[in-house]
């Protein structure tokens, strides 16, 4: 098992939050180790901090064969609560602004300097990917191809692409390919509403700019709901895809 580590940080404009940092056994400093950042912290790893239990991200870590796949660190940054849907929301909702481009503008200027120094890990797109679920999905395709130059990678699990009437669709669309990009989309054919057909519609676009099956990962999961237990079922598949050699 790896090593665990919180560090608080205060986020200009948004306010003061923990980041989780799991550090996967034989991490000894020699070698910069690629990073996944995750958005809803709490949810990451133990079932204590989280509202409907863990996904147990670092026991999924520690079952990658190294001789197979790029072994990741984890850096989880919680969310603020009752502010969630504002920082992993791109787009203003019900009369409240994003708060989403603060958060990346803080991780690139802060947290990723920082966090890159003090464990030895990789920077730049091909050292660094990013994830989360449901708001948390959405954050990371928006991160993505918001920011490019961070991020090479995102994995986005039944990712909220209804928020603002599906204005991410639109915007990945506009934006350029990145050029370090592998991305990996799921969600639950229980998850009702148009949860299912914007993800495919999301495939779709991808599939349809060049992405091919060793950049491009999607998972309709015929018993999935919208819960983190199947989002922890779900994740070492797509730890697989991202990660390996």
């Amino acid at each position: 098992m790896g090593s665990f580590e919180h560090v608080t940080y205060t986020i200009p404009d948004v306010g003061e939050r923990t980041v989780r940092v799991f550090l996967p056994r034989g991490h000894d400093g020699k070698r910069a180790r690629p990073a996944l950042y995750m958005f809803d912290g709490q949810n990451v790893f133990d079932d204590g901090p989280s509202f409907a239990g863990g996904w147990h991200v670092h026991e999924a870590i520690d079952k990658l064969s190294p001789r197979r796949f790029i072994v990741p660190a984890v850096v989880a940054v919680d969310h603020g609560g009752a502010q969630r849907i504002s920082e992993l929301g791109p787009w203003p909702f019900r009369g409240a602004a994003s708060k989403t481009d603060r958060i990346l503008d803080w991780m690139a200027r802060t947290l990723l300097p920082a966090v890159e120094a003090r464990y030895h890990l990789a920077g730049g797109p091909v050292g660094r990917a990013v994830s989360g679920s449901s708001m948390g999905g959405l954050a990371a395709l928006y991160a993505h191809f918001r920011r490019p130059d961070l991020f090479g990678g995102a994995i986005a699990m039944s990712p909220s692409l209804w928020f603002a009437a599906g204005r991410l669709l639109a915007f990945i669309a506009g934006e350029p390919t990145p050029y370090v990009s592998r991305v990996y989309v799921d969600c639950g054919a229980r998850e009702g509403g148009r949860m299912v057909g914007m993800a495919r519609d999301l495939a779709r676009q991808l599939a349809a700019r060049g992405y091919g099956a060793d950049r491009l990962l999607f998972r309709e999961d015929a018993r999935g709901a919208h819960n983190e237990k199947d989002w922890r079922r779900r994740m070492p598949k797509a730890l697989r895809f991202m990660y390996r050699k």
